[in-house]
């Protein structure tokens, strides 16, 4: 209930039951439960501060909690790895899709030549300043730091004296410095520089000295040079925040207890023996003592399988077993699971592994809910990082004089029509899923490009690939194939004839 205020105090010296109608009556008007402040919400008292002011004192802790976890829990690496297998996977691929009517692209030439360029250009040596991640795994990198950090930048640098001298450098958040004051009429918000509509504008690095960073001194970027890749749930927000952060306390947890249970199960399967003895070792009198070398001395002695010892007269062995027995720490563990599964938006077979549980529909049902979630994240990842970074590439290409693309420099738009097929995903049970396509195309409830794009294929190349196909099946056999097949086809249903009369026979 709530505290009495001096009203009530003064009335509950005279009338201790009217005070306490008055504190019951103003506790039963409370519109809300969650906006009560009576003895069960005695606790809960958030500041009502602006949120990115919130944020601020705790961002950088919850980040290095959650890469401690990261590196020590094997939970928070199956989250990862859930993530890099599912959202990147073998890579997504780019395909141009420049009409043909554009000049000098007759019979898609402009786009084979593109994609062959791309496809060196994303080599380690070509895409990275450092030249040592390709770009696919510059996007496992950049899907692991959203999750852990909450975000990521990716810097433009051009360089001299190469034939791709567009590249890419990935910054870790941690390299921002929040200690940057204001100054020349700017505001600066943990090393982010914005303007009158909360727009950055620049961002402030920390100075780097080979391998450690200065926060005395900072390098200034502006943001038309950097991609900052990070999940905005605020108008007023600024910087990232990791997210793991709902599901931070929870693996915790479940580490302390596994540790926990291991070290009581060690203990468990400890056995210790004492020597109890009948009579104290020893002459008469203080400090003096007797040299007997008949006497067992048990020190250093252990106990081995199929032994046999001796001991000393008098003397006894004491088996001391701990108490306890093992816990069932399965259930806890598997609720613990689903509690950071479900924070994160994935299913517990995602995060664990453990498809000890499922059927085939609740299997189905889980994949495709995951997938929602990849798909998202696919699509963030090309719109925020990979389109970008082809445009810009593309810009490189023609100025450099790598393509040769008339009118670019005018007429842009028609050269930078692409598209992305992310890496396919595979059903449970393909003939079921096949089945069911087949149904939904001959219905009208459902599209071959959907089907195609499910899969990280492309429609019109599944249906060129094909034809090719069947026209050099034609070319080399003829119509001969498809002849024995119908032949085949009547002898199999002359034969499932013949076996049904016999057994209607017997």
């Amino acid at each position: 209930m709530k505290k009495l205020n001096w009203i009530d105090r003064s009335i509950a010296s005279v009338s201790p039951r009217w005070a306490y109608k008055r504190l019951a009556w103003r506790n039963a008007m409370n519109v809300f439960d969650a906006g009560g402040r009576g003895r069960l919400n005695q606790g809960w008292n958030p500041t009502s501060a602006p949120n990115e002011q919130r944020k601020q004192a705790e961002r950088a802790i919850i980040r290095a909690r959650a890469q401690d976890l990261e590196h020590n829990s094997d939970i928070a690496a199956g989250i990862l790895q859930a993530f890099e297998r599912n959202v990147t996977g073998t890579g997504i691929m780019l395909q141009a899709k420049i009409p043909e009517k554009v000049l000098g692209n007759a019979d898609g030439k402009l786009n084979q030549q593109i994609e062959s360029l791309w496809k060196e250009y994303v080599k380690a040596e070509n895409i990275d300043i450092t030249g040592t991640q390709s770009l696919e795994e510059m996007a496992d990198m950049i899907i692991r730091r959203y999750i852990v950090d909450g975000g990521i930048f990716a810097v433009k640098v051009y360089v001299k004296d190469s034939d791709f001298p567009f590249k890419l450098q990935l910054r870790s958040v941690d390299e921002l410095n929040s200690l940057v004051t204001l100054g020349d009429g700017r505001r600066i918000v943990e090393g982010v520089e914005l303007d009158e509509f909360n727009r950055p504008i620049a961002y402030h690095f920390k100075k780097t000295d080979g391998y450690f960073a200065n926060p005395a001194e900072s390098v200034r970027i502006p943001a038309k040079d950097v991609i900052f890749l990070f999940k905005k749930s605020n108008p007023q927000q600024v910087r990232e925040v990791s997210q793991l952060v709902t599901a931070l306390p929870r693996i915790r947890d479940a580490n302390q207890f596994i540790e926990a249970v291991s070290i009581k199960e060690r203990v468990l399967a400890c056995m210790a023996v004492f020597i109890k003895k009948d009579t104290p070792q020893g002459g008469i009198g203080r400090g003096v003592r007797s040299s007997d070398s008949s006497q067992i001395d048990y020190n250093g002695v252990t106990l081995s399988p199929g032994m046999i010892g001796e001991l000393n007269p008098g003397d006894e062995v004491q088996t001391v077993i701990p108490a306890g027995q093992a816990s069932n720490s399965k259930e806890f563990i598997t609720t613990l699971v689903r509690m950071i599964a479900a924070g994160l938006g994935l299913s517990y077979e995602a995060v664990s592994r453990d498809l000890s549980q499922v059927n085939y529909s609740s299997a189905r049902q889980g994949l495709i809910e995951d997938r929602k979630l990849y798909k998202k994240l696919q699509k963030m990842m090309i719109d925020r990082i990979l389109s970008p970074v082809y445009l810009e590439f593309l810009d490189a290409m023609y100025l450099s004089g790598m393509l040769e693309l008339p009118g670019y420099a005018k007429n842009k738009n028609q050269y930078i029509s692409h598209v992305w097929v992310p890496p396919g995903n595979t059903w449970i049970d393909p003939l079921k899923e096949a089945n069911a396509n087949k149904a939904a195309l001959e219905s009208n409830q459902d599209t071959l490009a959907r089907i195609c794009a499910e899969r990280g294929e492309d429609w019109r190349d599944v249906i060129a690939q094909r034809a090719a196909e069947v026209k050099l099946i034609k070319e080399l056999v003829g119509d001969q194939s498809g002849k024995e097949n119908e032949l085949s086809d009547e002898e199999s249903e002359i034969d499932d004839d013949e076996n049904e009369l016999a057994e209607n026979a017997a």
